[in-house]
């Protein structure tokens, strides 16, 4: 027996998450991708990371230290010191944002997100990782040796910060006030604005997007500048006004950041900004979608343990026929959308050293990124409340790790913009770049190997063709008002083409029965007919457990 307390807390404490996890691994393998290598952090990840998480957010939040002893301003975010040595070593010893730049390899770094599966701490690294991400694409000589640092590939690690959105805008990137001004060879910032700023008080070099002066309005306007936490003086460069209070994701520090004359370089051309942010924000949005899954897959190992041990009316919770229909419902929506932010994934490493104007692979990668981040934001919110509700009065309760999951889960529909923005934003790329075209090609041509149950592969294919018809025929302003119903077609008639042909190439009867079931329930939008029980089992199981 562990002999920490969090264990008795827990139902998977101790776990190593990567090895009970066999839909993870069979579905990497299926993109070609072995994530074996990935075990010690499903083991760290199961264990102090968790343990972490919960000691965090209950007891060790991050605060704002704004004055030193001496007088002077300081804003620097105090973590506990396990946070922060968590931190270090997750991109050091665990090379977590290493694997895009080192490796040319995208599905271990978000695969890294899916274990971590906290979305605050998740959310320093990704931050992190768009810093270094806009800097090797478009970066300058003298920006690009701060790689290294912001990689974890040099003793002298950096954080970074994406800081685009502002208090009268949100979303709207268009409407940012913070302005950006040229003056003897330098550019400085200034604006008081940005609003929600992860890594306040934390981050050594932060994106910023700014309104250049003559730049005009509109998202257009916008440039992308990095600004380092202290200017050439060794001065502040910025000032945090103050932490917010959340609901969850208490690891990462968020604040209010104000800039007053800010020194700063610009990313790339200033011209081409919001196409450097909108790209920053794809890596973000996949981010989004793989801690939302993340933290989905531990809220049902909590509830599928705890169903193995606890009782109720003379039997174990698991041996009750609703029961296992619960689990079998959250481990079904769990795996399709995994398996459509995996093709989400696949698409972006085929496409990602793409420029302005981009390729037809990375628009589509661009849609499949709006539907995944939508899809597994509400998966996880439905799967955590469920994992919440099997637990009974005790899921409830703070004590318990399952409480803060669900937490967790619901900034996931929320950040990187809400379900409103990805499904706006998808409508646009598919109007103005046709995006949905490259994906219909990549369905049909996955018909092609599926045989076993091509029924329903053809509804699926048809229930994608015809809301993507009806929406092209509807004028511009009844297009956004079913906007998230084409994104919502789009994706779930995506997943039963997916899991359908998974399941044919392996010849796996599970995978082609669980695509069966998701049809009814979110394409066709009907309740489940009687299923064989065996059927249910396969899909609840989990290897190893009896």
């Amino acid at each position: 027996m562990s002999s920490s307390p969090f264990s008795f807390l827990s139902s998977i404490y101790g776990k190593n998450i990567l090895e009970l996890d066999r839909p993870f691994k069979m579905f990497s393998a299926y993109f070609g991708q072995d994530i074996e290598q990935l075990t010690p952090l499903g083991k760290y990840a199961g264990r102090e990371l968790y343990e972490l998480a919960e000691h965090v957010d209950k007891r060790a939040r991050p605060e704002l230290i704004m004055w030193g002893i001496d007088g002077t301003r300081v804003d620097r975010a105090w973590l506990d010191p396990s946070e922060k040595s968590s931190l270090e070593r997750l991109v050091v010893d665990f090379g977590v944002n290493r694997y895009p730049y080192g490796q040319n390899n995208w599905f271990l770094h978000f695969a890294s997100i899916y274990l971590i599966s906290d979305p605050g701490i998740a959310c320093v690294l990704t931050v992190t990782n768009q810093t270094a991400y806009a800097i090797h694409k478009y970066g300058n000589a003298e920006q690009k040796k701060l790689i290294p640092s912001l990689t974890g590939t040099s003793e002298d690690i950096r954080w970074g910060a994406t800081w685009f959105t502002e208090l009268q805008g949100g979303s709207d990137l268009g409407s940012n006030s913070v302005g950006a001004e040229f003056r003897n060879g330098t550019w400085y910032i200034s604006g008081t604005t940005k609003y929600f700023s992860s890594d306040a008080g934390l981050a050594d070099y932060a994106l910023v997007s700014a309104r250049r002066t003559g730049g005009g309005a509109g998202a257009k306007g916008l440039s992308l500048f990095l600004v380092p936490e202290f200017d050439s003086s060794g001065s502040r460069n910025f000032t945090v006004r103050r932490l917010k209070d959340k609901s969850g994701t208490a690891s990462v520090p968020t604040g209010e950041v104000e800039f007053h004359n800010s020194s700063a370089t610009a990313i790339g051309e200033p011209d081409k900004g919001i196409y450097y942010i909108m790209e920053d924000l794809m890596v973000s949005r996949l981010s989004n979608a793989f801690g939302a899954l993340g933290t989905a897959r531990k809220a049902y190992l909590e509830a599928y343990f705890y169903s193995m041990k606890r009782e109720a009316f003379g039997r174990k919770l698991i041996d009750h026929p609703l029961v296992r229909r619960d689990l079998m419902e959250m481990e079904i929506y769990l795996e399709g959308t995994l398996l459509l932010t995996l093709l989400s994934v696949d698409a972006f490493q085929k496409s990602w050293q793409d420029t302005p104007p981009y390729t037809e692979k990375y628009h589509m990668a661009r849609l499949l990124t709006h539907v995944s981040k939508n899809l597994t934001a509400d998966m996880a919110s439905f799967v955590t409340q469920m994992a919440m509700e099997l637990h009974g009065g005790v899921g409830f309760l703070r004590e318990f790790p399952i409480e803060r999951l669900h937490r967790e889960a619901l900034i996931t529909p929320i950040w990187e913009g809400p379900s409103n923005i990805q499904a706006l934003d998808m409508l646009e790329s598919m109007q103005k770049k046709g995006s949905h075209l490259p994906l219909l090609k990549t369905l049909d041509k996955m018909g092609k190997d599926i045989s076993e149950n091509s029924d329903t592969y053809q509804k699926a294919v048809s229930s994608i063709k015809s809301a993507i018809s009806r929406t092209e025929r509807m004028s511009s302003e009844d297009a956004q008002f079913f906007a998230k119903d084409l994104l919502n077609a789009i994706g779930h008639g995506t997943v039963v083409v997916l899991l359908l042909h998974a399941g044919n190439l392996r010849k796996d009867a599970r995978l082609v029965s669980m695509a069966a079931l998701y049809y009814t329930k979110f394409v066709e939008r009907k309740t489940y007919g009687l299923i064989d029980p065996k059927v249910c089992d396969s899909i609840i199981r989990i290897d190893g457990v009896e």
